[in-house]
């Protein structure tokens, strides 16, 4: 029997390890979280906190349920029928499933980056305006143009398009896209960035970018990334959660669980045993 089939067998036994509950008070507090895709159930008791102006990182094999967690932190899942969720998400000590809970005020501020650059057909400049317009934050002309400098600014984008900021978006290239992208998603001012796979579909020089650009945002942002690449999630982050089958197995600082693990199902995810 192979070694996965046998963490599988044991999975119910499974608790995850953590190290973080002495590190002070969490940006994000998720207790008890269970999330269902109509009778399937994609995630199962899970408990993590998350802290602010760091990076961190959920890894794990497709299909663990890294990406559902990370959707349920701005509710983007709520888009998707017959979905539902119970236990607790706070973002500053607040349930952002409590009822009554302005969605749109949540998303504005926990932001979010796709794993594909999705440019509008638009030019460069109204991408990044298009939040700032539809939030009612643009005020006059010139605080407009400031916004949107700003943004790009701290997208790391800006010496690129500063003189072609009324031409198409969708003629940057594939790493610039996804700069653009983050500046869109910067320009509203969120608290949190949330990350899927932001860099999985660039090429190695494109991919440095934005893993520089992600250690510059957080010092002003808290940061999620989703990745299946395991280098990316140790030169990046400041702390890893390891998801199997919907659990939540480890959690730890990215350099502990990634030389020494606690649990023999994470050692055996990172050294490339299964995955």
């Amino acid at each position: 029997m192979s070694r996965v089939y046998e963490a599988q067998s044991l999975l119910p036994f499974v608790t995850a390890s953590t190290t973080l509950a002495s590190e002070g008070p969490s940006k994000i507090a998720a207790t008890h979280l269970d999330f269902y895709y109509g009778q399937a159930q994609a995630l199962t008791d899970l408990s993590l906190g998350i802290p602010p102006n760091l990076v961190t990182a959920f890894i794990g094999p497709s299909g663990c349920g890294k990406s559902t967690f990370l959707r349920t932190l701005n509710r983007m899942n709520d888009i998707i029928p017959r979905t539902r969720v119970t236990g607790e998400v706070r973002i500053d000590g607040q349930d952002i499933y409590a009822p009554g809970t302005d969605v749109v005020a949540l998303r504005r501020k926990v932001g979010m980056v796709f794993q594909k650059s999705n440019p509008f057909p638009k030019s460069i400049f109204e991408n990044v305006a298009y939040g700032l317009r539809v939030n009612g934050l643009q005020g006059n002309r010139s605080e407009l143009n400031e916004r949107v400098e700003e943004s790009l600014r701290a997208a790391a984008i800006w010496d690129e398009v500063k003189d072609r900021l009324h031409q198409s978006a969708l003629s940057l290239s594939g790493g610039q896209q996804q700069r653009l992208c983050i500046a869109r998603t910067l320009a509203i001012q969120p608290e949190v960035v949330l990350m899927d796979e932001p860099a999985s579909a660039l090429d190695p020089m494109a991919t440095q970018r934005i893993e520089e650009l992600i250690f510059e945002l957080k010092k002003t942002y808290t940061i999620v990334i989703v990745t299946h690449n395991m280098q990316q999630a140790a030169r990046v982050s400041d702390r890893t959660a390891f998801f199997w089958l919907g659990r939540l197995i480890e959690y730890g600082p990215t350099d502990r669980l990634f030389t020494n693990p606690q649990e023999k199902l994470t050692e055996d995810y990172v050294t490339g045993r299964f995955g």
